[in-house]
């Protein structure tokens, strides 16, 4: 008898993060767990779309088998913040080496979007290992577009269906908020424009989700510019009311882990005069994204 998801993950000890939407696994040593304990929590981030587990203790090498359970570690654009010898491990940090050179991206990831939406085929899912955490300030949200999908009204729905986005690495460099470092040619050159489906369909299982972003998006194909941004800022409203969003204090060893494919995320400001931070980010690689089938009228 074939074990469905939910079977497979009875053994781990799991409460929702936000009412229906996440896992906070409880009881789990990543460091020291077995395949079988990895594969039940590889499960477990299938059916609730983000998973947490706090104090942890992950070195570099353990980073990579955890997040290689989950599928093939994906790179990163930037290269300069990798952990040494990890390609895959991206540095996230205000802190400095002892000549003062940044050791890592700093508010990289402010602003609600999903990781890699300008690649023909985006991550599933990114983890963030928390290193060092501020005090205060510096959540990481992550809002549930599945069920925003869901909520919306038939008709709404039907409109919403057909429409692409065209997505952008060059213009979301070029008007960021937080930018800190200049396009080569090469980046150029490997992160050409992109066109994606507005509501994106989940292989595991057809669930349905708003798969709109902020900062790589240029334009809606068939809109006028106004009228596509507009658009755009009216949904990431609506996606992003509390009653769809999950707000993640930091604690020291948290593993926190999204899929891309049904949820938008935000990182957000702390004191970086007063504290300091340190997250090491790693990337699973996806596919490209599934559209909704609709009818010719």
């Amino acid at each position: 008898m074939k074990t469905s998801l939910a079977e497979s993950t009875e053994t781990l000890q799991i409460k929702p993060l936000k009412d229906e939407f996440g896992a906070l696994i409880e009881n789990v040593d990543l460091q020291s767990a077995d395949d079988a304990t990895l594969e039940k929590v590889v499960q477990a981030f299938r059916l609730h779309g983000a998973i947490l587990l706090r104090n942890q203790t992950m070195e570099p090498d353990d980073l990579m088998r955890f997040i290689s359970a989950f599928g093939e570690p994906e790179l990163h654009t930037q290269k300069n913040y990798c952990l040494p010898g990890y390609p895959h491990i991206f540095r996230l940090s205000n802190m400095t080496d002892e000549d003062g050179n940044a050791l890592g991206a700093h508010n990289d990831g402010v602003g609600w979007h999903t990781d890699y939406s300008y690649k023909a085929e985006p991550v599933m899912s990114t983890m963030l290992y928390a290193v060092e955490v501020p005090d205060e300030g510096g959540e990481t949200l992550l809002a549930d577009q599945v069920a925003a999908y869901n909520d919306l009204a038939e008709d709404r729905k039907a409109q919403l269906d057909p429409l692409k986005i065209h997505h952008s690495y060059v213009h979301f460099v070029e008007n960021r908020e937080f930018n800190s470092y200049q396009l080569t040619d090469e980046q150029r050159q490997d992160n050409p424009d992109v066109i994606h489906p507005m509501i994106r369909v989940h292989p595991a299982d057809g669930r349905k989700a708003l798969w709109i972003s902020t900062g790589t998006v240029k334009h809606i194909i068939g809109m006028e510019d106004d009228e596509a941004m507009k658009l755009v800022d009216e949904l990431v409203d609506y996606v992003t009311q509390p009653k769809y969003v999950f707000s993640h204090k930091w604690q020291k060893g948290d593993v926190l882990m999204w899929d891309n494919r049904c949820t938008l995320h935000t990182g957000s400001l702390f004191d970086d005069t007063k504290y300091q931070r340190m997250a090491h980010r790693l990337w699973v690689k996806g596919e490209k994204p599934i559209a909704v089938e609709t009818k010719e009228p």
